[in-house]
């Protein structure tokens, strides 16, 4: 697994230490790598997922009641996309990827690979 840097990497562990998930469970491993390599929405982890029931916590967007920057909403739409298959009227490859900085778009693109790609099970090295 590719971290964006360490605390990229511990982010991650915060998140997975603070839920029981399958490392085989790809949908979550990809929803909280963006989280946790993001300030923004790391900082608003709770806001984003239920770590009791294990679950996302809204059904639109327009429910968080939140104020995202762009990049922030474009990851958390492309986590959720990539989560539960979640869409709206911006989930589309130019909303998503093509305005975000370098460093947002390599967490984007990492965890689409995450995603799809066949890995068995995820490593944290």
């Amino acid at each position: 697994m590719i971290f964006l840097n360490d605390i990229h990497k511990n982010n991650f562990k915060n998140l997975l230490n603070n839920t029981e998930i399958n490392f085989c469970d790809k949908e979550r491993i990809a929803l909280f790598y963006i989280i946790a390599g993001n300030n923004d929405l790391f900082s608003r982890k709770s806001i984003i997922y239920n770590f009791v029931d294990n679950n996302i916590k809204f059904y639109t967007f327009d429910c968080l009641n939140e104020d995202f920057c762009y990049s922030s909403k474009a990851l958390i739409r492309l986590g959720a996309n990539l989560y539960n298959g979640y869409t709206d009227n911006y989930i589309d490859p130019l909303n998503l990827l093509g305005y975000l900085d370098s460093k947002n778009y390599k967490l984007a693109i990492n965890s689409i690979k995450l995603r799809f790609e066949n890995i068995r099970e995820v490593s944290i090295k």
